[in-house]
């Protein structure tokens, strides 16, 4: 009699089938994305979902009597929308906004009944949209016209402001896209100082090359963005370098968790609160106070300074982004560094006596 071949194998369970399939590992790695995924709803629809002007900085030009009751008035609206301060005079306004000091100012004119809102839709169109609209209203009440003059004009091709924010997550997702490769191609943490200095060379040479690509595509290719192509190209090669550093860091000091941490600060942390669909004044307090620290925040508002003013302003932002840079490149080589010690061989040191 012939027996079935495998008819005394055993037979294994559906439950042993699923431990087989989904590691232990691999569990934890989609509760982790699963994490991501509603942090991610959370984090663009509790910044986006509803802006509202926050203590915007603005200016009020008039004689002095008439000034002070104007900022009395502007203190007082529901919500506290507007941050008002007196200034001397039209031009130190205009200056004052082109310096991006204030975001606004409101020049009357005491001889007549027009009155002047002065705004800079190149550091957001939705800001300047919404001062529009607010100082209309309260001119309205006073029987008052007003006339709205662009100091910084976005561009035609620039719509609603938003070129310089998506060039600049283009860069940001170069950095941390390259910096993953690099990890998933050849392990996640560097075996020495030596290959992680190889890593970070790397990167730059990356930034150099995407933040090139970047101002030549916004600039002279689509003519998206006014501003000097230099100074683009230097913002964005810092840019991605930043980012890419900071994830080859979380990777040496996390493993493959640095990935999703990398996606955490600069993808769901970071976009939201970069000022980019809706300026910083706009945004809920904890997305606008964690804006200008983050890559994608800093990177947004040196752009549009570039692009719309002149590059005032821009020092801040770019301390920002290098500090990115230089903390992700230490701690990436001190983290490939200890590594290198704790898998040294034995005979790389001396031998008791």
């Amino acid at each position: 009699m012939t027996q079935r071949a495998g008819a005394d194998a055993p037979r294994t369970s559906f439950l042993d089938e699923v431990r087989d399939a989904v590691t232990p590992r691999a569990t934890l790695l989609v509760i982790g994305v699963i994490a991501l995924q509603l942090l991610f709803i959370a984090s663009y629809v509790g910044a986006l979902h509803d802006p509202k002007p926050k203590d915007v900085p603005f200016g009020v030009v008039a004689p002095q009597g008439a000034a002070e009751q104007a900022v009395g008035r502007l203190r007082q609206l529901p919500g506290e929308p507007l941050d008002p301060r007196t200034v001397e005079d039209a031009a130190e306004a205009r200056r004052q906004i082109l310096n991006r000091d204030i975001d606004g100012a409101l020049v009357v004119d005491p001889s007549g009944t027009t009155d002047t809102l002065l705004v800079a839709s190149g550091g957001g169109s939705a800001l300047a949209n919404t001062l529009g609209a607010l100082t209309t209203s309260l001119e309205r009440g006073e029987r008052r016209d007003l006339r709205v003059v662009d100091l910084a004009p976005a561009s035609d091709q620039d719509f609603d402001g938003l070129s310089s924010f998506y060039l600049v997550v283009g860069w940001c997702v170069g950095g941390y896209l390259s910096a993953s490769i690099l990890a998933i191609s050849s392990g996640a943490r560097p075996a020495n100082t030596r290959r992680a200095t190889i890593r970070l060379v790397v990167m730059a040479l990356i930034a150099i090359i995407g933040g090139l690509g970047g101002a030549v595509i916004i600039g002279p290719v689509l003519g998206a963005l006014p501003g000097s192509v230099w100074a683009l190209w230097g913002l964005g090669a810092l840019t991605t370098f930043a980012v890419g550093a900071a994830t080859l860091a979380l990777q040496g000091v996390f493993g493959t968790v640095g990935i999703g941490l990398a996606i955490l600060l600069i993808v769901i942390a970071g976009n939201p609160s970069a000022g980019g669909a809706f300026p910083l004044p706009m945004l809920p307090p904890f997305w606008k106070a964690i804006g200008p620290a983050l890559p994608p925040g800093a990177g947004t508002w040196a752009a549009r300074s570039i692009a719309y003013f002149k590059g005032n302003d821009v020092t801040v932002s770019l301390l920002v982004l290098s500090a990115w840079a230089v903390v992700g490149s230490a701690v990436t080589l001190l983290a490939a560094a200890l590594r290198g010690k704790r898998h040294a061989p034995a005979e790389a040191y001396p031998r008791p006596v």
